[in-house]
């Protein structure tokens, strides 16, 4: 009877295919006049595109496969046209450097049924876009103005190039344009409007605008740790809007230039965490901040504010966010997460008063299946304030739980309240899940942010594993059944806590994380004509290495402390990751072979830094998985 009851309850368990595979919504863009929605599916690997009518019942106008395509984004351009941004990772011929992830762009318009690829047969350049589009309209055409790459003396340049959607020709836009421009804005009336150039060697920004008698440069700064690039239309649809530091708040504002070299900060900015533009492109409308644990819209309108408060009341309980709006902005699509039901998107319409669900983002999810969420705080050893989430297994009183840390990547990020589709996996297992927000992660004002300056594998790390003794002292873990998992820089840290942090871990599992980091610099500069450039800089300055041949960046690298790990150790990674290279998990494995210890090593074959595949993003989960409860049992 007991061995009955026990498959019954394993059983009832959430398959990880639930959590694992991809969103079955991935996107949901609303058109301009509110009638017709495009929707991003899944159906397995297959993604598809499906554009139908917004009204209940409304019906299927189209539908295009894209197999197993990665669909990065959606958005309409009038009513007849929709744009589709795609990517792949390869190498290109006549490119430096290693593979890359590279952006494509098509036209799909809903009156012929054809699909276009942007910047076709462009004659100097590639068919690859950097951006996805902004589109304006001229004499009431819809254009697309696209960043694509041109060749002059043997040098790819962001060239900005001008699709007439209706007509299909393209123009490259002879705008005054330098072979250091990384960014572009056009105006409303379809105009280059500005550009960002930024020189790598020199790490120097400047912003210019153009005006009535042409280009000006309307600011210079030094910027070591990169460009800052354009961020829009300010508030009149006319100035230029981009982020500034202000060292007085410690916040960074959005800055709006004129054309004359007039700037002025957008009040209440320091707050927010990114601008929100007119659904058109054609001025700043607000800008969007979490604060503590709340998702909050602020608009200078007060009538957008109150329509937005009014969408905000229709899901009580619930996280909102914005997705898409028409340009009236009286039919809003959001996302929805429910506590309690998880995401699922649903249709605003203010006119008619009515909100209803458009479908769940995991169609196999049920409330069984959604663990709670709780926001925690604590101290770190040198009394700075932590803040992160703490999921919990359903079902099992929070008392001397085993305990999984899942640091986010960044390690400039930060978590979010909400679902979570990696730590409600590792939830439904049996563990509690802490994903903290230690210092150096970004959205707590830059003096935060810069704390975590220099603290690789020290204070950032300690970090975690003061959370774990805080959770030890209130009795909610069992401080002798902790494991460590993340990816990308919380896969660094899964490794770190192997070998720089001993004695908190059973065991530890990196996925896509970094092991040498001296290798990480130097291939992250490959695809720079300069060794001196913003990438270095900026992991050197976050490393706390005063250069590549500084010994503490070998005293932080796993790989050269492989022969102190004394707990089990997983290595996850996808064989076409361009941002962590596959062989920081090779140069690991061979370190820990070298020194006679053993160590899993599990190959996603065609998956990337993001695990964009279905299929494979279910084989980490599978796989670490089955390394946990073997290593880590949660019962």
């Amino acid at each position: 009877m007991a061995s009955t009851l026990a498959g019954v309850a394993q059983a009832e368990v959430t398959p990880l295919s639930v959590y694992g595979g991809l969103r079955n919504l991935e996107q949901v863009e609303i058109s301009p006049d509110g009638k017709l929605l495009a929707i991003a599916v899944t159906d397995g690997e297959k993604r598809m595109l499906v554009v139908r009518e917004a009204a209940e019942g409304g019906k299927l106008l189209s539908a295009m496969n894209f197999g197993n395509t990665k669909l990065r984004a959606v958005q309409w351009a009038g009513q007849e046209h929709v744009l589709i941004t795609t990517s792949s990772t390869a190498e290109v011929f006549g490119l430096s450097g290693p593979k890359r992830e590279y952006l494509m762009g098509f036209d799909f318009n809903l009156v012929t049924k054809k699909q276009t690829l942007l910047l076709k047969n462009q004659e100097g350049a590639m068919n690859v876009i950097l951006e996805t589009p902004d589109v304006r309209f001229i004499d009431g055409v819809p254009q697309a103005f696209v960043e694509g790459v041109h060749f002059n003396d043997n040098r790819g340049w962001n060239t900005l190039y001008r699709v007439n959607l209706k007509t299909g020709v393209t123009k490259m836009l002879d705008s005054g344009g330098s072979e250091n421009t990384d960014d572009w804005l056009v105006s409303p009336a379809g105009q280059p409007l500005a550009q960002s150039i930024y020189d790598e060697k020199q790490g120097a920004w400047s912003l210019k605008v153009k005006g009535d008698g042409g280009w000006t440069t309307v600011e210079k700064t030094v910027s070591k740790m990169g460009s800052f690039g354009v961020k829009g239309m300010g508030r009149d649809g006319r100035s230029v809007l981009v982020w500034a530091y202000d060292e007085d708040t410690d916040k960074t504002l959005l800055r709006e230039y004129a054309s004359d070299g007039g700037h002025v900060d957008v009040p209440g900015s320091g707050d927010y965490d990114s601008p929100i533009q007119a659904p058109d492109g054609s001025r700043l409308l607000g800008g969007y901040s979490l604060v503590g644990d709340e998702r909050r819209y602020t608009f200078f309108d007060t009538k957008t504010q109150a329509n937005w408060s009014a969408v905000r009341k229709a899901f009580p309980g619930d996280q909102v966010s914005l997705e898409s709006w028409s340009d009236d902005r009286r039919k809003v699509v959001v996302k929805v997460d429910s506590p309690t039901l998880g995401p699922a998107y649903a249709l605003v319409d203010l006119d008619a008063k009515s909100a209803r669900w458009l479908g769940d983002i995991y169609s196999k999810l049920t409330p069984d299946g959604v663990s709670e969420v709780r926001p925690v705080k604590y101290k770190a050893a040198d009394g700075l304030e932590i803040t992160g989430y703490l999921t919990l297994p359903r079902g099992k009183e929070p008392k001397n739980l085993p305990l999984l840390v899942l640091p986010h990547g960044g390690p400039a990020w930060r978590d979010m309240p909400g679902f979570d589709w990696w730590s409600q996996a590792l939830a439904s297992r049996g563990y509690a899940v802490l994903q903290p927000n230690f210092r150096g992660s970004d959205g707590f004002g830059q003096a935060f942010l810069e704390k975590g300056y220099g603290q690789w594998g020290k204070t950032m790390q300690t970090d975690l594993s003061d959370g774990v003794r805080y959770l030890a002292t209130q009795g909610t873990i069992d401080p002798t059944r902790v494991c460590i998992v993340g990816a990308s820089y919380g896969g660094y840290a899964a490794l770190a806590g192997a070998t720089l942090d001993r004695g908190v871990y059973r065991c530890a599992s990196s996925v896509a994380g970094l092991s040498d980091l001296k290798r990480f610099v130097v291939d992250g500069s490959k695809r720079f004509e300069t060794g001196n450039n913003s990438a270095q800089r900026y992991w050197l300055r976050f490393m706390g290495a005063d250069g590549l041949k500084d010994p503490d960046l070998a005293l932080i690298s796993p790989a050269k402390m492989a022969d102190k790990i004394e707990i089990p150790l997983q290595l996850i990674h996808g064989k076409d990751d361009t941002t962590v290279p596959y062989v920081q998990s090779t140069l690991m494995v061979d370190a820990l072979k070298k020194g006679g210890k053993p160590v899993e090593l599990v190959t996603l074959d065609g998956e990337d830094h993001f695990l964009s595949r279905g299929a494979t993003r279910l084989q980490m989960l599978t796989a670490m998985v089955a390394f946990l409860e073997k290593n880590n049992p949660p019962n």
